[in-house]
């Protein structure tokens, strides 16, 4: 070989396979086939996040204000039943008793106006079986006498004190005049002839209680007693053939 002999360089056919003549992915193919995510465009909006309003505090407030009432009345009920235990228990407290002895008729006639003119004696007693307790009536309370929705005479109760294991006998005098009684005195006769005539006598009067020295408030008295007499004459002696009573008492 010569010096002046050139070597020119010759391609490898192998590697010229080896190198792509082409890109394996075109211009227009997604991110995704090129191995990248996907990105949508637009993107999509973000979920809103839940937020909630807050409420006003006004229920709270109610309830906690409602809870606190009832607590409060909890309390005052535990006290009021502990205080009538102690009291039952100190005091062994019972219910007086009244009933109607006797009546006499001083007056009953009907007058020339056709009114019903009536004047009678009540003997009531009164019984206080406490061993602890006694009992104050207020005077000027009613006590009446009925006959079949109708009031025949009135009076007075009288203000006293009733100590400890007391009996009171009270002769109470009761008048009255009822108006346009000729039906009333017709029914009262023939009740008459059947020697049963049904009456009534009411009594409400306020009293106060006193537990050794303690004088409690005002309550009510309210006494219903239930007679059968055999006559309403002026003068003639009446007898009781039935008699109840009924007692209670309100604030």
């Amino acid at each position: 070989m010569s010096e002046n002999q050139k070597i020119h360089p010759v391609q490898d056919p192998e590697a010229a396979l080896q190198q792509p003549t082409a890109p394996l992915v075109s211009r227009d193919a997604s991110r995704s086939e090129r191995g990248d995510p996907v990105v949508h465009y637009p993107p999509p909006l973000a979920p809103i996040p839940n937020l909630k309003v807050p409420r006003k505090k006004r229920r709270s407030c109610f309830t906690r204000c409602l809870c606190w009432s009832l607590c409060v009345l909890l309390v005052i009920l535990t006290i009021l039943g502990i205080l009538a235990a102690v009291i039952f228990l100190v005091f062994r407290p019972k219910a007086p008793s009244y009933s109607v002895d006797s009546i006499q008729i001083t007056q009953f006639n009907l007058n020339s106006d056709l009114s019903l003119s009536a004047s009678f004696n009540v003997n009531v007693t009164a019984r206080n079986p406490n061993k602890k307790i006694g009992i104050y009536y207020e005077g000027g309370s009613p006590i009446s006498v009925w006959y079949t929705g109708t009031k025949l005479c009135e009076g007075s109760w009288p203000k006293f004190y009733q100590g400890h294991r007391n009996t009171t006998v009270l002769n109470l005098p009761l008048t009255g005049r009822a108006v346009n009684a000729a039906d009333l005195l017709r029914s009262i006769q023939q009740e008459q002839s059947t020697g049963r005539i049904p009456l009534n006598v009411r009594v409400r009067v306020p009293v106060r209680i006193k537990l050794g020295k303690l004088k409690l408030m005002k309550w009510k008295f309210l006494v219903k007693c239930r007679l059968v007499v055999d006559t309403l004459s002026a003068g003639n002696s009446i007898r009781i053939t039935e008699r109840s009573c009924k007692f209670r008492f309100r604030l």
